[in-house]
């Protein structure tokens, strides 16, 4: 047995000396390439709208002088503002090639993208970033220093030649009535391209933008109103067939029209609560009743009813367009779940107001008038206001001179008076209308004065 063993260490001894003898050949060894030389067809650029799809530059470099085949040779063209050491570089790579085109139109949307202005000149740094492949062996060229000017793109939608853009709608305090109030429903312009505004706007209706007020000739809506998400934004165009869906709450919103890009956004600023108010004057049907509304969504509703002659004039207050927890006449002028109906003893324009913290309600009816300066006497005499139930308004006539101011006020008293604090919406006890401190002077004229009270806790005028 131990010839045996000494047999089979012999062997593997043997066999341990021939692998030894037998070597793995040394890997390739590649050396290192060297940075590019970088040159410019043009050191100062600026093109036109009409070169957009023209060469406008080309860069060219030399041989980094990697082992492998220059096919394979990664380029990474790099351009950024000067000085910034090509922190947020915008870059086009480049397999295999020594040159590079760009056109007009692709170098401006560089251009745009580092935050540039249009038609304003800037410095740009370009430099070439060269490696194998898989990014081994980083070579960095030269830096070339370039003028260039950004040109104006087009706008994928024509701006309003006015310059002025207004909202209109079932969704707007106005209605579909044009011309519309203003300033409460008209854009301000942030730059030739893009208006906003901030509006009160009706749940589940619908909108138009006019570039004129008080014509329909042209307008900017959309083209399918049933895309979904199209009441939050999106795609919007020049004389296209369907209304604009508005958003599905009632509340003020902030709209943002983008002419550049062809898109509008809807954000939400402050969402209002709404009590239904159905009732025999309507059919009992709360879906398709007027609304309270509370502005700060505290359960403190404010809103007007038109209640006309005839019939119970009973109604009650859903906190929805259902039957489901209505409100009744709890007695004492309270309200209760369990309560019969609500009533008021005849036909009229009623200021309804509710609490649905301490479960209290009242209604006033009321009649509205203007007054003012603008009378011989002062502020001595009201002039009273027609109400138009086809526009569910308020109009009356007056006469001013320049510097003239009004307000309106319910019953031919003080106790209930509206006032323009600024920006073309009514608040209780506000500033006089004409006050150019606070909002639009007043122009001397005949003007008809129409009052929109018709909105849920959101009241608005306008002048013509």
């Amino acid at each position: 047995m131990k010839n045996i063993a000494k047999l089979f260490m012999c062997i593997a001894g043997a066999a341990v000396v021939f692998m030894a003898c037998n070597k793995v050949a040394p890997l390739a060894h590649y050396n290192t390439g060297t940075p590019t030389v970088l040159s410019s067809s043009a050191t100062t650029i600026a093109p036109t709208p009409a070169d957009s799809l023209s060469t406008v530059v080309t860069f060219s470099w030399t041989s980094p002088n990697y082992a492998t085949d220059s096919s394979t040779v990664k380029y990474i063209v790099q351009i950024d503002s000067s000085g910034k050491d090509f922190s947020k570089a915008a870059q086009v790579t480049v397999t295999g090639d020594y040159s590079v085109s760009l056109t007009a139109k692709q170098l401006n949307t560089m251009l745009l993208g580092l935050g540039f202005n249009y038609n304003q000149t800037y410095s740009v740094d370009v430099r070439i970033l060269s490696s194998y492949a898989n990014n081994n062996d980083q070579q960095i060229s030269n830096t070339l220093t370039l003028t260039v000017t950004p040109y104006v793109v087009p706008p994928k939608v024509a701006p309003p030649a006015s310059k002025m853009l207004f909202l209109v709608g079932s969704a707007t305090a106005g209605g579909w009535g044009n011309p519309v109030p203003v300033p409460s429903q008209q854009f301000t312009e942030l730059d030739s391209v893009t208006y906003q505004g901030t509006f009160y706007l009706n749940g589940g209706q619908e909108y138009l933008l006019l570039p004129v007020d008080g014509d329909w000739s042209h307008k900017y809506a959309v083209a399918d109103k049933t895309v979904s998400g199209l009441n939050a934004g999106g795609d919007f165009g020049a004389d296209l067939s369907d209304n604009i869906p508005g958003p599905a709450t009632t509340g003020m919103y902030q709209i943002t029209v983008d002419f550049q890009h062809g898109k509008f956004t809807v954000t939400q600023v402050k969402q209002y609560g709404l009590l239904y108010v159905p009732g025999d004057y309507q059919g009992w049907n709360p879906a398709s009743a007027p609304t309270l509304g509370s502005p700060n969504n505290d359960g403190n509703y404010d809103g007007y009813v038109n209640i006309p002659a005839g019939g119970s004039y009973e109604f009650k207050l859903t906190p929805g367009p259902t039957w489901d927890n209505a409100l009744g006449d709890g007695g004492g002028g309270t309200l209760s779940t369990s309560g019969g109906n609500l009533k008021v003893s005849a036909g009229g324009y009623y200021h309804i107001t509710a609490n649905t913290v301490s479960n209290t309600w009242s209604a006033t009816a009321t009649t509205w008038s203007l007054i003012g300066s603008f009378s011989a006497s002062g502020w001595s005499n009201d002039v009273d206001m027609t109400y138009d139930a086809g526009s569910n308004s308020w109009k009356g006539t007056i006469t001013t001179a320049e510097g003239d101011q009004f307000k309106f006020r319910a019953n031919h008293d003080w106790g209930l008076n509206y006032g323009d604090n600024g920006g073309g919406s009514l608040q209780v006890n506000g500033s006089n209308i004409g006050d150019a401190g606070h909002n639009q002077a007043l122009p001397a004229g005949t003007h008809t004065i129409t009052l929109f009270l018709n909105n849920a806790g959101y009241y608005t005028y306008m002048i013509q």
